[in-house]
C-alpha cells in the first residue's frame, strides 16, 4: 500500500523562515492562523491603549500625520513579514478608530460587535466560500438557507410561504423592496418625510419618478395624509414605511399605514433596518406590530444584532416575489445542474460574489437565541429611556421626546435664544469640539422644530451597547452641557446683540 501522503510543509523565504504567503485554508490554515492572530490582537491592545478614548484626538489632520509619521501605507517592494506587519498596521488601525464599544462613540447605528460574531468572521474569511455558485459553498449555502428561513419566519409567522435573503444592509435591502415592485407594474414610489435617503436614491437607479413625500408628525408618517397621497396612485404606489427612523428612533403606525395600502391595492415596504429585531423580544416586539402585513421588510443585524458589518437580510411575505431575481450564468447555474440537483444561488442575490455573511449571524442567533438578541434590544432601550430621564432632569439640557428605541436626542439649552442661525452653528461646534478633542462621537439631526416648522438642529446619543449603565453617559451629557456653555460665552463676548 502506498504511504499517505505527507502533510505540507510551510513556504519558506530565502532567509529559511515560514513566509507570510502561507494559506489560511488546507491542512495547515488553523496552525498558521493560530501563530498570526496573537500578533494582530497585540496590535489592537496596543492601539486601543494608544488611542485612550473612543476616537483618536486632533481630527483628520493629525490622524493623516499619524498615518505619515508610522510610514505604513503604500505599496512597498518589500515586505517586513507577516507577523509585523499584521502587528504595526493592527495598531495603527486601532489607534485610529472610532471605538464602538466606548460608550462616548455614540453618533450612528454602529454597533461593538459581538467576540463569538468576529470569531466565526475568522473560519468564513479563511475558509472562503463565495456565495454565487454551490460547488463554492457547500454547507455555507445551507446554513445560509437555514438562517434567512428562519429570519423569515420571524418576520412572517403567519404567512405560508416566506423566505429571506441576505443583504448588505438597508440600503441594498431598499433597493430590492422598490425592485420587486417595479417587476411587480408597481411604479410610484410614496414614503414618508423620516424616510432614509437610500429610498429616494433606489428609485434614481431604478429609473423610478422621484418618491411622494408624505408629512410626518412627531418623526412619524401622518396616515391621513398618506391616505391623501394614494387617493390618485392606487395600486401604483409602493409605500416605504419605517420601522425606527435614523434621527430619532421612531416607528412609524404600521398598523394604520399597512390597511390605508390594503385599500388602496398599494404594495407596503417596511424599512426596518432599525427597529425590526425588536421582534426577538417578548416585551418590545408589539411596538413593531404591522411588520407582518408589509410585503417586504429590511432588517440589519449590524444594528440590533451587533454583527460586524455588513450583515443586511431582505425578508418577502411571498416567496415567489423573489424570483424577479432570477438570471442565468452558464458557468454558475446551468440549467442542467439546476435540474439535477444543485441549488441556484445566483438567484438568491444583486451581488455575484459575496462573502458567508450568514454564517457569522447563524453562529450568534445559535448561541444566543432569539431570546438573548432580545435581552440585548432590551437593556439598550432601557439605557435609553434612563439616559432620556437624565436629559430631562439636566439644568443645561432639554429634551426631543422620549425615545421609542435606543436613540435620544437631545439640545443644549445655551443653543436657545441666539440670533438667526447661531443656535444650530452652536449645536454642530458642540459635536465637531467633543470630536476633535477625541472626547466623544455623538451624532446630530435635523428636526422640524424651530419657528414656523423650520428645521433646528439637535443632537442625539444612538445606544447599542448592551454591557453599559445608564450612569456611563453621565459626563457625556456633562461634557455637552459644559461646551455649549463655553461656547455660548463666546458667542456673547463677541456680539453682546447674542446675550
Amino acid at each position: 500500500m502506498a504511504d499517505a501522503p505527507s502533510a505540507p510543509t510551510a513556504p519558506r523565504s530565502r532567509s529559511g523562515v515560514a513566509s507570510a504567503e502561507w494559506l489560511a485554508g488546507g491542512s495547515c490554515g488553523a496552525d498558521r492562523l493560530a501563530q498570526l492572530l496573537p500578533a494582530a490582537l497585540r496590535g489592537m491592545a496596543a492601539g486601543t491603549a494608544e488611542r485612550g478614548g473612543p476616537v483618536p484626538a486632533g481630527g483628520p489632520a493629525a490622524v493623516a500625520a499619524a498615518l505619515a509619521r508610522a510610514q505604513s501605507s503604500g505599496l512597498p517592494s518589500h515586505g517586513v513579514g507577516a507577523e509585523q506587519a499584521l502587528e504595526e498596521l493592527s495598531a495603527l488601525l486601532a489607534a485610529g478608530s472610532a471605538d464602538p464599544a466606548d460608550p462616548a462613540c455614540a453618533a450612528h447605528l454602529h454597533c461593538p460587535p459581538l467576540a463569538v460574531s468576529v470569531a466565526a468572521d475568522v473560519v468564513a474569511s479563511a475558509l472562503n466560500p463565495s456565495m454565487d455558485s454551490w460547488d463554492q459553498a457547500p454547507v455555507a449555502s445551507e446554513i445560509e438557507r437555514e438562517f434567512t428561513t428562519g429570519i423569515a419566519r420571524l418576520c412572517y409567522p403567519d404567512a405560508a410561504r416566506p423566505d429571506a435573503v441576505i443583504t448588505s444592509g438597508g440600503t441594498e435591502s431598499n433597493l430590492l423592496g422598490l425592485l420587486l415592485a417595479r417587476e411587480s407594474a408597481v411604479t410610484r414610489p410614496v414614503c414618508g418625510a423620516n424616510s432614509h435617503h437610500s429610498v429616494a436614491r433606489a428609485a434614481w437607479l431604478l429609473g423610478l419618478p422621484a418618491p411622494v413625500v408624505v408629512p410626518c408628525a412627531g418623526d412619524r408618517m401622518v396616515p391621513s395624509a398618506l391616505a391623501e397621497a394614494l387617493a390618485p396612485l392606487g395600486a401604483q404606489a409602493v409605500v416605504v414605511a419605517t420601522a425606527g427612523t435614523t434621527n430619532t428612533g421612531r416607528i412609524d403606525p404600521l398598523p394604520e399605514i399597512a390597511e390605508i395600502c390594503r385599500r388602496t391595492g398599494a404594495r407596503l415596504h417596511v424599512d426596518a433596518a432599525y427597529g425590526g429585531l425588536a421582534l426577538c423580544s417578548e416585551r418590545l416586539r408589539s411596538r413593531v406590530a404591522g411588520l407582518e402585513l408589509a410585503d417586504s421588510v429590511a432588517l440589519d443585524l449590524h444594528k440590533f444584532g451587533w454583527q460586524p458589518v455588513a450583515a443586511g437580510v431582505f425578508a418577502a411575505r411571498a416567496e415567489a416575489d423573489l424570483e424577479a431575481l432570477t438570471v442565468r450564468a452558464e458557468y454558475l447555474n446551468a440549467d442542467d445542474d439546476t435540474e439535477a440537483g444543485l441549488p441556484d444561488l445566483l438567484g438568491r442575490s444583486l451581488r455575484t460574489s459575496r462573502r458567508p455573511d450568514a454564517f457569522r449571524m447563524a453562529v450568534t442567533l445559535r448561541a444566543l437565541g432569539t431570546s438573548g438578541i432580545g435581552a440585548l434590544v432590551e437593556r439598550c432601550c432601557a439605557n435609553a429611556s434612563s439616559v432620556h430621564a437624565m436629559v430631562e432632569d439636566h439644568p443645561a439640557l432639554r429634551s426631543w421626546g422620549a425615545p421609542e428605541l435606543s436613540t435620544v436626542v437631545f439640545r443644549p439649552l445655551a443653543a436657545d435664544g441666539l440670533p438667526e442661525t447661531a443656535g444650530d452653528d452652536l449645536v454642530a461646534q458642540v459635536r465637531r469640539t467633543l470630536l476633535e478633542d477625541g472626547t466623544a462621537v455623538i451624532g446630530r439631526g435635523a428636526l422640524p422644530t424651530g419657528p414656523d416648522g423650520e428645521a433646528q438642529l439637535w443632537l442625539k446619543l444612538t445606544l447599542l451597547h448592551p454591557h453599559t449603565e445608564p450612569a456611563d453617559y453621565r459626563a457625556l451629557l456633562d461634557a455637552v452641557a459644559t461646551v455649549a456653555a463655553d461656547l455660548r460665552a463666546s458667542v456673547t463676548r463677541e456680539s453682546p446683540i447674542a446675550s
